[in-house]
């Protein structure tokens, strides 16, 4: 499934005054690394988050968010927003910013 390209417009425009981004294919949708490691993504109208391990119950609580994984084998730290709990420029900022912070935290790929 191709991704929405008003959300990925949307997820640029959020990552704008950040350093070090850069785009690149994945899961069959667009993922946003800072520094080579991914932030977020957007696969089908859907936003995946990365976060650090110990955040992702918090995460997870959040409305609309989901582990990430396929065959019943979730990723942990790895969140999937559906459409619905990005729709204001204020909930997908903070999902990005999540993103981000864990971005942040790992160190640079070549």
């Amino acid at each position: 499934m191709p991704y929405n390209e008003n959300l990925a417009g949307r997820v640029r425009e959020q990552l704008s005054d950040e350093q070090g981004i850069t785009e690149k294919g994945m899961f069959g949708g667009l993922a946003f690394q800072l520094e080579g490691n991914m932030a977020v993504g957007v696969s089908g109208d859907e936003l995946t988050v990365r976060v650090s391990p110990e955040k992702a119950d918090d995460a997870l609580a959040e409305p609309h968010a989901r582990p990430f994984g396929s065959k019943g084998r979730p990723m942990k730290g790895w969140i999937v927003v559906a459409e619905e709990g990005v729709e204001g420029e204020k909930e997908l900022a903070g999902w990005v910013a999540r993103g981000v912070e864990h971005a942040r935290s790992l160190p640079p790929k070549g």
